[in-house]
């Protein structure tokens, strides 16, 4: 055997890798997503029905095709409350992420003006949040926020307030939450960008005689759009989805989507209209990905 066709056989399974890795951990767990949310609930084990069963033959396959429908998804664009949760959802993603790139870009464009030896330290300043658990760092958020907790404490002291602000169960607690468990994911991408920028063209600009606004806006915010963009899907996708911080820290008078599939699931054990939520989730946060890959493509053939 040659040794090219010893190297092309481990080269060819590395290819193969990620579309295996997709289709079964992706496109496997989708399928029973979506054939759950064609189904009908039921009061059984488990809580939906047709159920396929490949003992039965093929007569009770189609039969159990027969029963699939799309009324779940029927239901959701005529009840209000799945509606505006999906609308909260994104009203809460767009303005949290705004926030989030309004105070990462400068965190981003800082670490990458620094000397080379201090961007490591801040490098790790940035990822040392990551170092604790992530439930724990909401829990803190709790104690800092509760009506005698440290953000009172220190309003106080410096006469800021006259009495303990209420923050706790409000949106303002929410967004304080997700804008600091998600800003290293806008500062990281944001600042790999800015860091391989060549500096001699923002210095070639300068010196034909464009101020640092000009320069900025011109030269560097084009430059970083990249880094930009990949910050911005990477705060926006999982922060539509997020239960956690919303549940913990927000009213329950508004829910996100994210806490409505929790109670369909296992409040209500309501699984298809959970499954046909969760499908059409999917899709709303398929259009974000679409434009920025149309939009990479756009720049590289300009590029060209």
């Amino acid at each position: 055997m040659s040794s090219r066709r010893i190297f092309a056989r481990p080269a060819r399974f590395a290819a193969i890798a990620p579309y295996v890795w997709m289709v079964l951990f992706f496109l496997v767990p989708f399928a029973f997503v979506l054939k759950i949310s064609l189904s009908q609930t039921a009061i059984a084990q488990p809580p939906y029905e047709p159920v396929f069963d490949l003992s039965a033959g093929w007569d009770a396959l189609k039969a159990a095709f027969a029963a699939l429908s799309a009324d779940n998804f029927r239901l959701l664009g005529s009840d209000d409350i799945y509606v505006f949760a999906y609308v909260r959802s994104l009203t809460v993603a767009i303005t949290a992420t705004a926030f989030l790139l309004l105070i990462g870009y400068p965190i981003a464009y800082g670490m990458a003006r620094l000397p080379k030896r201090w961007q490591a330290v801040a490098m790790v300043l940035v990822i040392v949040p990551f170092w604790t658990s992530f439930l724990i760092r909401i829990y803190a958020w709790i104690n800092i926020l509760q009506h005698d907790g440290l953000l009172n404490q220190i309003l106080l002291a410096l006469h800021l307030v006259s009495q303990p602000v209420v923050w706790l169960s409000t949106d303002t607690a929410m967004y304080i939450g997700i804008v600091y468990s998600y800003l290293p994911f806008m500062i990281l991408p944001l600042y790999a960008t800015l860091a391989k920028m060549e500096p001699a063209l923002e210095e070639a600009a300068g010196d034909l005689g464009a101020p640092p606004w000009q320069v900025f806006w011109l030269v560097t915010f084009p430059l970083s759009l990249p880094g930009v963009g990949a910050g911005v899907l990477l705060c926006f996708i999982p922060i539509v989805g997020e239960f956690v911080i919303p549940d913990l820290l927000a009213g329950s008078n508004a829910l996100m989507i994210g806490q409505t599939l929790w109670l369909e699931f296992f409040t209500n054990k309501d699984w298809p209209v959970a499954s046909a939520a969760a499908i059409v989730l999917l899709v709303v946060l398929l259009v974000p990905l679409l434009l920025y890959e149309r939009l990479q493509k756009r720049q590289l053939e300009q590029g060209r």
